[in-house]
């Protein structure tokens, strides 16, 4: 198992709880979905989500747009 610090933190958006901040990420081998750990900015609360469940906030500048679904 390996738990990640991420220094600056990644905006993100969690399917079915919102836009926030991954500031950590959790490993626990091959056999599992990486666990992003996200204070989601409308609530404050916070998720340890799976990686399905994430997904990157929209990036004019890289030219990424707003994830889907």
């Amino acid at each position: 198992m390996a738990f990640t610090q991420l220094d600056p933190p990644l905006p993100v958006t969690v399917q079915d709880r919102g836009k926030g901040f991954a500031f950590a990420v959790i490993d626990y081998g091959q056999e599992h979905n990486l666990i992003w750990v996200t204070a989601i900015t409308e609530t404050g609360e916070i998720w340890c989500a799976p990686n399905p469940v994430v997904r990157m906030q929209a990036n004019w500048t890289m030219g990424r747009p707003s994830p889907a679904g």
